[in-house]
């Protein structure tokens, strides 16, 4: 006989299968990360009984007299779709108050507007690139903003202080930054933000942990700002970004919806549902891509042709204890069954999201043959589909920082990141072996092209020889030439390729 449920009353009896008990003998319930992400803005259509949310695709609404409307006026103001995106995203990060953006750096543009002119944002130093850009060209170039960036990781909190200033109003913290991951101790920002008299917000940028890894609301932060093209959406074909916000800070979430409908900073309703399906799954989706980091991370570590691997996940890592301390209850339930079906008492690793940096032994060269040398992972910008992708952010990602204040912050020729996808582990773990080594290892010296002795070769491979001739020096002017180690025979044209212009 099955035991009898947690949350019935001992007294509970069944008749014809129902329970007898008063209902207020039931123990609250709270639904889990996971059944919020598939079922809240999912609930089953009322015309249809649908369960899948269909795509409203409208741009205008029928009212049934001026003013008496459904909900939806006009599709830049509210659509169903997005709605209910920003209903869920709300849900797991949670908070309230949930805006979903065309874009990350229109999520960026519309909270920064909300603070006015003539203000001050405090930043962390090892900032996304496009966030300092941002920041310090546009803002700083037509709102009249001033910025600051500050190492919020190991700076103490008297120096933090003293860079706050009486018109301060943001705090914008990333952790684990981009793309040394550093962390920020954001309990500790939260504090130090609120006894300054300036009173400044503290937003987060949960767009590597997501809210799967780290709940920024519940350690105080004031806003929780996401790249939905990352991992929310998960599937690298969307681009959109959100805010989300607790219940006590209506007025500037008002205020955001405001601005955000003035400015037309909206995403598609197509996007929204793709974003929302793409959330469902996020639960899943981390757990796989934290335990395949682990194991690339732990694959890079021991390799002899790197330097340094930077994951908060390993021992290692100077904030690894900080990263234990902050996950958020869902995550911890997780990381600890991990560790105690799979790891050793010695093993103090953990899965802790799928992004990884790494300094490859040598430079840009090397650098580059890796990246070129990869079969799974992908040589892309961006982060946080399925798939794996890898990128030098010196030379992509974090290209706008200027030279000088990257090496500041470590972000040299010879670093690399990682977005561990959700592949079979063996696999990823082995291209990441393959390409060190085609990378790092010394290569034999390359074979002429072309040979000494007699050839007989085609204009093309696998095409049969046109002659046999000995060696003839590129260019000749006689009546055979070698040309990229063909030999070509006189008369012959070798086929004409369309150039690419032709196509544009």
């Amino acid at each position: 006989m099955s035991p009898v449920p947690s949350y019935f009353d001992k007294s509970t009896t069944l008749v014809d299968g129902h329970s007898t008990a008063d209902v207020n003998s039931l123990k609250p319930h709270h639904d889990g990360f996971g059944t919020r992400a598939v079922h809240v803005g999912s609930e089953p259509n009322k015309e249809t009984g649908a369960v899948v949310p269909p795509i409203s695709l409208a741009t205008t609404y029928k009212q049934d007299g001026v003013g008496n409307h459904k909900g939806f006026v006009y599709s830049r103001s509210g659509n169903p779709n997005r709605n209910a995106l920003e209903s869920v995203l709300a849900s797991i990060e949670g908070g309230v108050h949930g805006l979903a953006f065309s874009s990350g750096t229109a999520a960026t543009a519309t909270v920064v507007n909300a603070l006015g002119s003539d203000v001050h944002i405090l930043s962390v130093n090892d900032v996304y690139g496009g966030t300092y850009r941002y920041i310090k060209r546009v803002a700083g170039e037509c709102q009249g903003v001033t910025s600051s960036y500050v190492n919020l990781q190991d700076e103490d909190d008297k120096a933090i202080l003293s860079a706050f200033r009486p018109n301060t109003k943001l705090v914008w913290i990333e952790s684990p930054t981009n793309p040394t991951l550093r962390l920020v101790d954001i309990p500790r920002i939260v504090r130090l933000a609120k006894s300054h008299p300036s009173k400044p917000l503290v937003l987060v940028d949960n767009t590597f942990l997501t809210p799967f890894y780290s709940s920024p609301l519940l350690q105080g932060a004031d806003i929780v700002y996401h790249s939905v093209t990352k991992y929310i959406n998960g599937h690298s074909d969307v681009v959109m970004g959100a805010v989300v916000l607790p219940a006590h800070h209506a007025a500037l979430a008002e205020k955001l919806r405001f601005l955000q409908n003035a400015i037309g900073a909206v995403p598609s309703p197509y996007d929204s549902w793709l974003a929302q399906r793409g959330l469902k799954t996020l639960h899943l989706r981390m757990r796989a891509h934290g335990v395949n980091a682990l194991a690339v991370a732990k694959a890079l570590q021991s390799s002899p042709y790197v330097e340094d691997v930077l994951y908060p996940g390993l021992p290692s890592h100077p904030q690894t204890a900080l990263a234990y301390r902050s996950l958020s209850s869902h995550a911890l339930k997780f990381v600890e069954k991990y560790r105690k079906d799979n790891s050793s008492p010695e093993d103090a690793s953990f899965p802790y999201s799928g992004m990884i940096s790494f300094r490859i032994k040598g430079g840009a060269e090397e650098a580059n043959r890796f990246l070129t040398s990869t079969r799974l992972f992908t040589l892309a910008e961006s982060l946080g589909g399925v798939e794996s992708l890898a990128e030098v952010p010196a030379q992509m990602t974090h290209g706008s920082i200027p030279p000088a204040e990257r090496e500041l912050l470590g972000i040299g020729d010879n670093l690399i990141r990682l977005s561990v996808g959700v592949e079979e582990t063996e696999d990823l773990v082995h291209d990441i072996e393959q390409a060190l080594e085609a990378a790092v290892r010394p290569q034999p010296p390359r074979e002429p092209s072309i040979t000494t002795g007699p050839t007989a070769v085609g204009p093309w491979p696998g095409h049969p020889p046109l002659m046999s001739s000995p060696k003839l020096p590129v260019h000749q002017g006689g009546k055979s030439s070698i040309i990229r180690g063909w030999v070509l025979k006189a008369g012959f044209r070798r086929p004409t390729v369309p150039s690419l212009a032709s196509f544009r």
